[in-house]
């Protein structure tokens, strides 16, 4: 089948009235509007904000950059399944456009932003998967059908990959439809991080614009002209005024007042607003939303050589590892065949990001070889370095020769004993 089958209308629908007559409409409206600061907050100006941009891609290169594999599981062994048909599709290219990291990339911004993340599905006639495109969140609705069951409608621009000469609105079945959401009261559609935040992120844009407008007045702050005489044109005075001292280009110039006119400030500055103090405080509240440390995006305040590791590990702990659940479920759900459900499963590998320094990673792997529970093949593996061949005990699992069971502590002089006592007999 082609990428988008079943369009249902030339004209693109009105989303807005259908949301609301649709009784059956799952979706969440996405109301981009105006913050309590004044601020237009969407998917693009929130973008524009330094720390937003910064929390979007950490997350979105760290999940994108993570091994992602089908791996086989048969009497209780987890094993890399190297031949199955969609291997190559996650791990390297999902279509002939894209590489795996392109396509994770895309649909965790979506989730970022959006808080939801679709692609298309295509598959054979035997249903396999064989293909995967990224679908924007802004364009599609979750519905269900008079029986309950849910599609996807989606409208289709004429940048869409296999573009036909209309664009319209189309229908798609749930199971073309790959479908990742964030969290949500309902189940099935996300809500929007920046829509839920956007008095925050307004705020964070209200403050730098702020500063922009100060340094553009020459950072000087504003305030009125008097004259002790009558002024015949105000307006040109201003004109003159601000050609000549206005822009941070004209910021050290000295001024020449005349006939009785005179500069007074009339706004607060700076420091008394605690500008600098508030963007900071922004940053941070950012930060929280996404749940990332502000030391990954360039806030070391806090941050010291003793616990930016640690900070560093809960990143993964806490922010990545619920998306990376997320991502492995809608994954298994949507691609596997119902037959491959129970004995393959599509995992990513976080051991990379937990990995410790050298040191502690040494001293870890000593302990897992003294103790039996790792091979030196095992270590060499997780670094990345070549096998010890088999003669020579790289698959060889040791113990400690001192350790015994408790039930075997004395073992040896009993039986010396009891050879002591057969002799004396």
């Amino acid at each position: 089948m082609g990428i988008f089958s079943n369009r249902f209308s030339r004209n693109k629908p009105d989303v807005e009235n259908s949301r609301a007559s649709d009784k059956k409409s799952t979706s969440q409206s996405i109301y981009w509007g105006n913050s309590s600061a004044g601020t237009t907050v969407n998917e693009n100006t929130a973008m524009q904000v330094a720390a937003v941009y910064a929390c979007v891609r950490v997350i979105s290169e760290a999940v994108a950059s993570l091994p992602l594999s089908v791996y086989s599981y048969k009497d209780h062994t987890m094993k890399l399944a190297d031949d199955h048909h969609l291997q190559y599709l996650v791990h390297s290219a999902p279509n002939n456009e894209m590489t795996s990291f392109d396509l994770r990339e895309t649909l965790m911004s979506h989730l970022l932003i959006y808080g939801n993340a679709y692609a298309q599905i295509m598959r054979d006639k035997k249903g396999r998967v064989i293909a995967l495109y990224p679908l924007m969140p802004n364009k599609m609705e979750v519905r269900r059908n008079e029986s309950g069951e849910l599609y996807y409608a989606y409208w289709r621009d004429y940048d869409e990959p296999h573009k036909r000469t209309e664009s319209g609105g189309v229908i798609m079945r749930k199971d073309h439809v790959l479908h990742i959401h964030g969290l949500s009261f309902n189940g099935l559609v996300g809500f929007s991080p920046i829509e839920l935040a956007k008095n925050t992120i307004g705020m964070a844009m209200a403050t730098e614009q702020y500063g922009a407008g100060f340094f553009a007045n020459g950072a000087n702050p504003g305030g009125v002209l008097e004259s002790t005489k009558t002024i015949n044109d105000p307006g040109k005075l201003r004109q003159v005024w601000n050609e000549t001292y206005k822009g941070s280009q004209n910021s050290g110039k000295i001024a020449v007042l005349e006939d009785g006119v005179s500069f007074k400030t009339v706004s607060v500055p700076p420091e008394q607003a605690q500008f600098l103090e508030t963007r900071k405080f922004q940053i941070n509240e950012i930060a929280r939303i996404f749940r990332v440390p502000p030391h990954m995006i360039g806030d070391l305040e806090r941050s010291s050589f003793n616990n930016i590791e640690h900070q560093s590990l809960e990143f993964v702990k806490y922010c990545l590892t619920p998306w990376v659940v997320r991502w492995e479920q809608a994954l298994d759900q949507n691609l596997l065949l119902i037959s491959e459900r129970k004995t393959h499963k599509i995992k990513f590998n976080l051991d990379g990001l937990l990995r410790g320094d050298y040191a502690t990673r040494m001293q870890g792997y000593a302990t897992g070889i003294q103790h039996g529970f790792l091979s030196p093949n095992d270590v060499r593996k997780l670094e990345n370095w070549n096998d010890i061949p088999e003669k020579r005990g790289g698959e060889n699992y040791m113990v400690n020769g001192n350790l015994v069971k408790l039930e075997d502590v004395g073992a040896a002089y009993r039986d010396r004993k009891g050879l002591n006592n057969n002799d004396e007999e």
